[in-house]
């Protein structure tokens, strides 16, 4: 709400633009993450340097300096952001399909759809330089956690098993061969490939617990 007079309006327009360049660093923020991720899935961990993330999202050196001081601060939050991206996007389709009879179908599918993609390659990326880096493993932990255990909400809403232990195991087969699928089709561009393993792995899971 506005005061009366010249000291209350003072006031209020440096709240309004204090707001202002939180939000402006926000975006800005975000703008860094997103092009950490896009320059893991076009160079490799290896190839992105802080330079390269700069450049891409066109801010000045001292703009990254102020959110990032280094390329592992940087990288440990761009593990966060790309968990979180995955975790909002499947999390969205299991709202949508809700507990319907062809709920499990729709949401295999959509954990297939999510690990295609910048967000899943340049996870891919981190994953294989967390096998020699520990610091980059340690941050990635957490995060690889989080999305773990958001994946396991929604299949085991939707697949119904009775047993934990079951329900973990079927998981991990799922995910295992989502994974592969998407890293077979690095050197093989067939679509219709994935599709025929995924219903095949549907119609077996469909015959032991349905």
């Amino acid at each position: 709400m506005w005061q009366e007079g010249p000291v209350g309006l003072v006031v209020t327009l440096r709240q309004v633009t204090a707001l202002t360049r939180r939000e402006q660093r926000e975006q800005t923020r975000e703008r860094l993450l997103d092009g950490a991720m896009m320059a893991l899935v076009e160079h490799g961990y290896a190839g992105t340097t802080t330079q390269r993330v700069q450049e891409r999202v066109g801010v000045s050196r001292g703009a990254l300096l102020h959110h990032f001081s280094s390329k592992a601060e940087l990288f440990a939050a761009a593990v966060h952001h790309i968990a979180d991206m995955r975790i909002e996007n499947i999390r969205a389709v299991a709202q949508r399909v809700g507990d319907g009879p062809n709920s499990l179908r729709q949401i295999v599918f959509a954990m297939h759809d999510s690990m295609t993609g910048p967000a899943f390659l340049a996870a891919m990326e981190l994953w294989t330089a967390s096998r020699t880096d520990d610091e980059l493993r340690e941050a990635l932990l957490p995060a690889e956690r989080r999305l773990g255990r958001a994946l396991r909400e929604v299949f085991d809403r939707a697949a119904r098993i009775d047993d934990p232990e079951t329900a973990r195991t079927e998981l991990e087969s799922l995910l295992a061969l989502l994974r592969g699928l998407e890293l077979g089709r690095i050197m093989r561009q067939d679509d219709a490939v994935a599709v025929a393993v995924i219903e095949q792995w549907l119609d077996r899971f469909e015959r032991d617990y349905q």
